[in-house]
């Protein structure tokens, strides 16, 4: 039973940052390609970045988020994480990690909330 645990979400005004956490345990998870995705408010869950098995090997973002946000992996700790800087309002979401590709993925967190807002 993969369990996937969101963390670091919070209120911060337009131009901050936040560094969002996950941490994976039941799989091995060192072999999977490893993603952020966020959902707004009656919108659809949409994928922000995602990080390839062997980490600095195959990196992608969202047009949205290039050049703001920086997804990184310690496959050793279990753990993905998302930089973002520069926030917007329209960044405001309820964050998520999971496998990519979204047709792979394993049980969804509790997911972490992102409220960018002055």
């Amino acid at each position: 039973q993969v369990q996937l645990v969101e963390s670091g979400g919070g209120l911060v005004q337009p131009g901050g940052s936040l560094r969002l956490s996950c941490a994976a345990s039941g799989t091995i998870f060192r072999v999977y390609t490893m993603a952020w995705y966020r959902q707004a408010p009656g919108k659809q869950r949409e994928l922000v970045a995602s990080i390839s098995s062997g980490g600095g090997g195959n990196i992608n973002y969202a047009d949205s988020v290039k050049g703001r946000f920086t997804i990184s992996r310690v496959n050793a700790k279990k753990m993905v994480y998302l930089e973002m800087i520069s926030l917007k309002a329209e960044d405001t979401a309820v964050y998520y990690c999971n496998r990519a590709p979204i047709e792979s993925a394993w049980s969804w967190g509790q997911g972490t909330q992102v409220t960018v807002s002055s």
